[in-house]
C-alpha cells in the first residue's frame, strides 16, 4: 500500500524538501490487535509537526510514516472493541491514551504517559519494521490505531474536512475553550493566522470574546482572519506594533501560535493583569525564552498545552456537532486538496505560507 515515510536523513541546508521523505507503494501494516482499530484512511492534513519531523525540530525515530491528522472508514476491529464498528467513519486522534492511569481518570488523557514517547512499529516495508509517527500516521492508505484513538464521526462531514478535527481543530480551539477557558468579553491576541491560529480565532469566537486580535507578518491574510473570528488585523505584535492602541491596558488572552521565542516574549509583554500567555507554536526542543520575572506579578501566567488539553472522544463529538450548526468552519480550512503523491507540492505550499491547511487524499 501507499504511504509517506521519512528515512532519517536530511540534506545539509535544504530543508524539508532536500530531505529523504519518499511516497512509497510497498508499505504494509498488520491487522488490528486487541483494543485497536484498522483504519482505511481517506484525508489527512498537513500540519507543521509533520514537517517538524522533517526538518529535526521533532526528534523521533526513523524510518517512520508521517501524518497525525487523519479521517477515514474503519475496515476492522480488533477483540473488545464496541464503540466503532467496520463502515463507520471516524475521525482519528493522537492520543493513545491507556483509560487507567491517574490523569486518564482526572479527564486529562492528554498527559496519559503511556500516550506520550513510546513509538509503536505497525508497519513494515522489505521485511523491516517502520515506526508510526504520533501514535498515527495517517499519510497511508491503512493504518492500526488504539480503539480510543478512533472517534465517531456523523457520515455527513466530507472526510477531507473532518480530518482537520484531529489535530488543527481539536489544538487550537480546545486551547481556547479547555485551557485558556476564555469567557464572554475577554480579550485575545493571536500571533500567527497558520491553521492552529485559525482554529484559535474561531474557538475565541466561538467561547464569546469581544476583542480578537489576530497579528501576522503576512498582509494577505487578513480576510481568511476575519472570516474565522478576528476583530481586528496587525503585521506585528512589537512594541508599536498597534496591539496597545486596540487594548490598552493588554490582552487576557495571547496565543503564540508560531513557535519562535521571540513572539513568546511579545505574547507574554501584550498581557494585562491576569492575563495568560498560551502557547502553541514548537519551537526546537532545546528552544530557550526569557522574560522580566516582574512581568508576570499580578497574578500573569504562562500556560503550556498539549493537544488542546483534550478529551478527545467527547470534544471530537462537539466539534462535530458545532459544524452541522454552522458555527465552526472545517471546510473553509482546507485550502487545497492534493493526491497523495504530491506529497512535495503540499510540502512546498505549506512552507511557502500558500495554504492554510492542505489535506493530502487517498
Amino acid at each position: 500500500m501507499r504511504g509517506v515515510v521519512f528515512d532519517g536523513s536530511r540534506a545539509e541546508g535544504s530543508g524539508g524538501l532536500g530531505s529523504r521523505v519518499e511516497v512509497v507503494d510497498d508499505l504494509e501494516v498488520r491487522g488490528p490487535g486487541p483494543g485497536e482499530v484498522l483504519v482505511a484512511i481517506r484525508a489527512a492534513g498537513l500540519c507543521h509537526s509533520d514537517l517538524s519531523v522533517i526538518d529535526g525540530t521533532i526528534p523521533f525515530p526513523s524510518p517512520v510514516v508521517l501524518g497525525h491528522e487523519g479521517a477515514g472508514v474503519v475496515e476492522e476491529v480488533g477483540a473488545g472493541v464496541t464503540h466503532v464498528a467496520a463502515g463507520d467513519h471516524v475521525a482519528l486522534s493522537t492520543i493513545a491514551s491507556c483509560g487507567a492511569c491517574g490523569e486518564c481518570n482526572r479527564g486529562r488523557p492528554t498527559m496519559c504517559r503511556r500516550a506520550i514517547g513510546m513509538p509503536d512499529q505497525p508497519f513494515s516495508r522489505g521485511g523491516k519494521p517502520v515506526y508510526q509517527f504520533a501514535a498515527n500516521s495517517a499519510f497511508a492508505e491503512r493504518t492500526v490505531v488504539k480503539a480510543v484513538q478512533a472517534v465517531k464521526i456523523p457520515e455527513d462531514i466530507p472526510l477531507t474536512s473532518a480530518a482537520l478535527i484531529g489535530c488543527g481543530v481539536v489544538t487550537g480551539v480546545g486551547a481556547v475553550l479547555n485551557r485558556a477557558k476564555v469567557d464572554r468579553g475577554d480579550s485575545v491576541v493571536v500571533i500567527g493566522t497558520g491553521g492552529i491560529g485559525l482554529n484559535v480565532l474561531q474557538g475565541a469566537r466561538i467561547a464569546g470574546a469581544t476583542k480578537i486580535v489576530a497579528v501576522d507578518a503576512n498582509p494577505a491574510k487578513e480576510a481568511v482572519a476575519r472570516q474565522f473570528g478576528a476583530t481586528h488585523f496587525l503585521s506585528s505584535a512589537a512594541e508599536g506594533g498597534g496591539v496597545r492602541e486596540i487594548l490598552p491596558r493588554g490582552a487576557d488572552h495571547a496565543f503564540e501560535c508560531v513557535g519562535r521565542v521571540e513572539l513568546i516574549r511579545q505574547a507574554i509583554d501584550l498581557l494585562d493583569r491576569h492575563g495568560q500567555a498560551i502557547l502553541l507554536g514548537v519551537p526546537a526542543a532545546t528552544a530557550e525564552a526569557s522574560f522580566l520575572v516582574s512581568s508576570l506579578f499580578l497574578d500573569k501566567s504562562i500556560l503550556g498545552c498539549r493537544y488542546g488539553s483534550a478529551r478527545p472522544q467527547r470534544d471530537f463529538a462537539l466539534y462535530a456537532e458545532l459544524y452541522r450548526e454552522g458555527r465552526l468552519l472545517l471546510d473553509e480550512l482546507v485550502t487545497t486538496t492534493y493526491p497523495v503523491e504530491d506529497f512535495a507540492k503540499a510540502v512546498e505550499d505549506a512552507e511557502g505560507g500558500r495554504v492554510a491547511r492542505g489535506v493530502l487524499t487517498f
